[in-house]
């Protein structure tokens, strides 16, 4: 039996772990509730698909400038010291990419970023909308 998948049906599960910031060409921007990594964001593909390959060219370069827009504008937003890609999909197969500032001192720099890390940084209401507000003026 195939799972619902939480990008497509935009479901309650999708909302605990993520806020709709808007629409890129071929995708949409979704910022992390849990913020350990300060403007952690998820880029999903609009249609559903499981793997990246299986998009046209045409759409794999549009998927792909949408990525590149969001790390520029996380990188202006928020200055990290590298940002981190992570295309995983074995739970939720549809084709998303994490994109994860990453700080020097920081957690876990230097290694790969945990996808559920133990602090567990939520934030306030106000504090998410400040985030996206940075985002967005990036864009």
């Amino acid at each position: 039996m195939q799972a619902i998948c939480n990008y497509c049906s935009k479901n309650e599960a999708l909302n605990l772990l993520m806020i709709e910031i808007g629409q890129l060409r071929v995708s949409t921007l979704y910022l992390f509730r849990e913020q350990t990594y300060q403007g952690r964001c998820i880029v999903a593909l609009n249609e559903h698909e499981t793997e990246f390959f299986h998009l046209s060219q045409d759409k794999q370069d549009a998927y792909m400038r949408d990525v590149a827009q969001v790390a520029a504008a996380i990188e202006k937003a928020f200055k990290p010291d590298k940002i981190n890609y992570g295309a995983f999909g074995d739970t939720m197969p549809h084709v998303h990419f994490h994109i994860v500032p990453k700080y020097k001192d920081g957690y876990t720099w230097g290694k790969m970023f945990e996808m559920n890390p133990s602090a567990n940084l939520l934030l306030t209401e106000e504090q998410y909308g400040a985030l996206i507000d940075q985002i967005k003026s990036h864009l």
